[in-house]
């Protein structure tokens, strides 16, 4: 979430004017993240968030994202719920932007997931993915495998300019992994961005997963490989084994893996941590002038990326905890 654009009271007030939720009484932007504009917004009738939808998010993908959550809300899964306009609209505009209200979520996300947590995770992701069977609509995953070489061919410059040799390395796992990447694996809905700061928890419990704008049809495992990046390595850059097992444990409960799925989760959680670099690279010199946001460091996912490496065996550590 970010602010990159701001919106004025007559605006916000000729927004409302389609909608049953009564006046604004506070609205104030959110500076996290780096892909909408977001905005807390209450009302006479209760709390709400606002998403004005930026460049990288196409207008076409939105019925996709909205819908989804929709569908998860209604099959059980706790997530922000789209708000209709009394037409029975939910995408709106704003500043000829799209935008659209959805329902405020009450929770806190951890900024050091314990290994409790990450059991959480894996079965809150593993809920996500069987609510999310028979969804009718499909969209590809725009930052799968396929799109990687393609971005970096762009950015070795800048890969260049965060540490010398570097582009030179990334290429060589680029290689690697086109070689290596597995199909024909279960496919659904995934998330594809499950990170703690998506995830919010009460009292120790799963509470409620947002922020859609990445969700796509790809390989379920793929989505439990971008968590084990996000939620199983210490500050230090290495690997919680535990937290790991705890995190596949806490899916399998829900929905055991094939053999196929568990022995490609490492060339999946590499491949996965290239996706994070790379776009984190491109955020890290894209972001305009003046926004109130914060870009995630790139380093970050270049150390995992180091570790996936040099131990590509180590996720592969069965699914007991």
């Amino acid at each position: 979430m970010a602010v990159y654009t701001d919106i004025t009271d007559d605006e916000l007030a000729a927004l409302l004017a389609d909608f049953n939720l009564g006046a604004a009484t506070s609205f104030k932007g959110v500076a996290e993240g780096v892909e909408n504009s977001n905005f807390l917004l209450e009302t006479e009738t209760g709390r709400y968030f606002l998403t004005v939808y930026e460049k990288r998010v196409r207008e076409e993908d939105l019925p996709f994202f909205l819908g989804l959550m929709q569908w998860l809300e209604q099959h059980g899964f706790p997530s922000a719920r789209p708000i209709p306009d009394r037409n029975g609209q939910v995408l709106k505009r704003m500043r000829g932007k799209p935008c659209a209200l959805v329902s405020f979520l009450s929770g806190l996300s951890v900024r050091r997931p314990g290994v409790a947590h990450c059991r959480e995770a894996g079965d809150s992701l593993a809920r996500l993915h069987l609510a999310g069977a028979g969804f009718p609509m499909r969209r590809e995953n725009d930052l799968g495998q396929s799109s990687w070489s393609p971005m970096f061919s762009t950015l070795k410059a800048q890969a260049e300019g965060l540490k010398p040799g570097l582009a030179a390395v990334i290429e060589g796992d680029l290689a690697r992994l086109a070689a290596g990447w597995p199909t024909g694996l279960p496919e659904g809905v995934i998330h594809a961005d499950y990170f703690p700061d998506n995830v919010f928890f009460q009292a120790g419990k799963f509470a409620a997963a947002f922020d859609f704008y990445f969700a796509c049809t790809d390989a379920l495992a793929y989505d439990i490989a971008v968590a084990l990046n996000a939620w199983c390595f210490e500050p230090d850059g290495s690997f919680n084994i535990t937290s790991a097992r705890a995190l596949v444990a806490g899916y399998e409960a829900r929905r055991p893996l094939s053999d196929a799925e568990r022995s490609v989760l490492p060339v999946l959680a590499h491949g996965a941590a290239m996706r994070f670099f790379l776009t984190r690279l491109h955020d890290w010199g894209a972001t305009p002038a003046g926004a109130l946001v914060r870009p995630k460091d790139p380093l970050e996912y270049e150390r995992k990326l180091a570790v996936h490496r040099s131990s590509p065996d180590l996720v592969l550590f069965g699914g007991g905890a």
